[in-house]
């Protein structure tokens, strides 16, 4: 659709403003004029060309190290945003408080782009230096801002449409930016709401492991909300609300400057007792609330922890309720291959996970977690292939103080003692560099570790499952996979199929949609849609459909076909029952949604690839197409 009557609009609101001095109110949203004003003021010359000079490598990797928790909280959204939006020619990226580009996925065809004009990790993008711009802007707004194509201060940035919303740790602290960015030729009518649902999730999980000396509630209006995102959390220490999320705060019309300031009382109707009798607390407007109190802890818990130190003068704590999750249903085979997998695992031996990309390995190896004997001690999950590179060692193994430039004074832990009585799961272990596979080899081997620049070596105890999409054999055929390390944990391999195989994706769909509907109603089109897909990206890219479909409708809304992404609007529609056909027909189905992304990029095999979900030489390979 052409972008032509905003380009207009904000064509003659940028010559009233900067060539005749008016303020062209009405004609721009107020959040983009009084951010001129501000980079005008502020001595920003429009006509300049915008000085920026990417970091250094290494400044980069050390303020990725400063960065590690929001980094980690918020690539799970990085990795499920991307793959989203870039088939749309749109990219995604996170900055940490102060508007520093820490990191940026998405469109390879739009990276490029944006690098033009130095939208890329290392760059500074906060108003005084770039001008208006949807990172910067939202910083100093403290909310979700959008600026679109002209909009943006400086010119050569028009190319740009993005839309930012900033990140708040519980206790109401900036902590970073999550940004969508695309063409500003194109329309981007949903990025603000993906941006603000991804943000929504990355803000919940820093209450994962409790907060220190401080009784949690997490409340809602509505009960089926309670143990996902939405839900509102308040956290009182002394009668005083010291963290909350925005859901906890706009349940009560209060702003992140509130907290540290609002009292109890001043909420609630009533002794927290009350909550723990009826299941509900009723507010100062006679409102009644549902939810439960959450166990409290009086350090701040290790990661995966579980502690049970109850806050003086409250109730017994409840268990936190489930959350509405996106995990697969396990079916029986997968059943017998947990059960299988917990026996060795509960044996000391590791078990190895294979299958292709978003076919669940991680959510499998948390499940195995779960019913085995460590089942209360720490679950640690690594990313041997999302580490920044130049810090998997410091990550892995931890070091001392001064070990290397950008160090913590206090030096770091390393993830492996992190899973210290608990399970390590090494995720994309087939990625992990060749240089370190020995040292990681030597740990497990020797049960010890040293970590970076000295010190004295701790002793370790943790079960392993190790994870790869990679097919190990051939990469140990190639040299790049050490094949002593491959036995040491390849005990027990478990494979994994792909969705594409399912014996009943109809079911399974089912079963997701119970859990992630909330509420809406999938019209028969549209599930058969859905359920006849061969989903090349797996669970990850079909969850990530239906998470999508869901925040942009309403409870009790019926998505009818025209609401699905293109690529599946592109396939004819077959019934469900006629998935439980030979493996040809599936292949068939397969070649015809990669034939419909490779029209859809105009013949772009990598953007077609990254839509998918699959690397390119499988598309090659599937296609009868020589790699290239």
């Amino acid at each position: 659709m052409s972008q032509r009557p905003l380009q207009h609009r904000v064509g003659n609101a940028r010559r009233s403003f900067f060539e005749r001095g008016a303020a062209p109110v009405g004609i721009v949203p107020d959040t983009i004029l009084q951010s001129w004003q501000r980079c005008l003021r502020g001595g920003l010359l429009v006509d300049a060309q915008p000085e920026v000079e990417p970091l250094p490598d290494a400044r980069l990797r050390e303020l990725r190290e400063r960065q590690q928790k929001l980094w980690r909280l918020a690539r799970p959204e990085l990795d499920g945003l991307a793959a989203d939006i870039a088939a749309a020619g749109s990219i995604v990226l996170l900055t940490d408080e102060d508007g520093w580009i820490l990191d940026a996925e998405g469109s390879p065809g739009f990276l490029d782009k944006a690098g033009r004009v130095a939208l890329m990790p290392g760059v500074r993008w906060d108003e005084t230096t770039v001008g208006t711009n949807a990172i910067g802007t939202a910083i100093v707004e403290g909310r979700s801002v959008e600026v679109r194509g002209g909009e943006h201060y400086f010119a050569p940035h028009g190319i740009l449409t993005c839309s930012a919303t900033p990140i708040f740790d519980p206790y109401g602290q900036r902590v970073g930016v999550l940004d969508i960015s695309g063409d500003a030729r194109l329309q981007h009518l949903h990025a603000r709401v993906l941006a603000r649902q991804a943000v929504a999730h990355i803000e919940h999980r820093y209450f994962d492991a409790g907060l220190a000396d401080c009784a949690l509630l997490r409340l809602h209006h509505d009960r089926t909300l309670l143990g996902t995102p939405r839900e509102g959390i308040l956290g009182f220490r002394g009668g005083r609300l010291v963290a909350a999320n925005r859901t906890g705060l706009a349940l009560f019309g209060l702003e992140h400057a509130d907290i540290g300031r609002a009292p109890y009382a001043a909420l609630f109707d009533g002794p927290l007792s009350r909550l723990h009798d009826d299941g509900a607390l009723i507010d100062r407007q006679g409102r009644a609330l549902y939810g439960q109190i959450e166990e409290s802890t009086r350090a701040p818990a290790r990661r995966g922890a579980a502690t049970n130190i109850p806050v003086a003068g409250l109730p017994p704590p409840h268990h936190r309720p489930a959350a509405v999750d996106a995990t697969p249903l396990f079916d029986a085979s997968q059943q017998r291959a947990l059960q299988r997998a917990c026996r060795v695992l509960d044996a000391q031996l590791p078990v190895l996970l294979q299958g292709e990309t978003g076919t669940g390995k991680e959510v499998f190896a948390r499940e195995l977690h779960r019913r085995s004997r460590r089942a209360d001690k720490p679950f640690v999950a690594v990313n041997c292939a999302a580490l920044p590179e130049g810090l998997i060692e410091a990550e892995l193994f931890g070091y001392e103080e001064g070990a290397f430039t950008g160090a913590r004074r206090q030096g770091s832990t390393g993830l492996l003692r992190q899973a210290q009585g608990g399970v390590l799961f090494l995720d994309e272990i087939g990625d992990m560099p060749l240089a370190l596979q020995p040292r990681l080899l030597r740990v497990l081997q020797e049960r010890t570790l040293s970590p970076l620049g000295g010190g004295k070596p701790v002793q370790l105890d943790f079960a392993l499952i190790c994870a790869t999409h990679c097919d190990l054999d051939q990469a140990m055929q190639q040299g790049q996979f050490r094949s002593d390390l491959y036995y040491r944990i390849a005990d027990h391999a478990v494979p994994l199929p792909a969705l594409r195989d399912h014996p009943d994706r109809p079911a399974l769909l089912r079963g997701l949609w119970q859990r992630l509907g909330q509420g809406r109603v999938l019209a028969d089109a549209t599930f058969a849609a859905l359920a006849a897909y061969p989903w090349p990206g797996n669970l990850r890219q079909l969850c990530a459909c239906l998470r999508t479909l869901v925040a942009l409708s309403e409870p009790g809304e019926t998505i009818v076909l025209d609401a699905l992404p293109s690529y599946l609007r592109a396939l004819p529609a077959a019934p469900a029952p006629a998935l439980n056909t030979d493996a040809g027909a599936l292949d068939a189905i397969t070649e015809t949604a990669m034939r419909a992304a490779l029209a859809g990029t105009g013949g772009n095999v990598l953007q077609a690839a990254r839509q998918l979900g699959i690397s390119r030489s499988t598309l090659y390979r599937r296609l009868g197409r020589p790699a290239r």
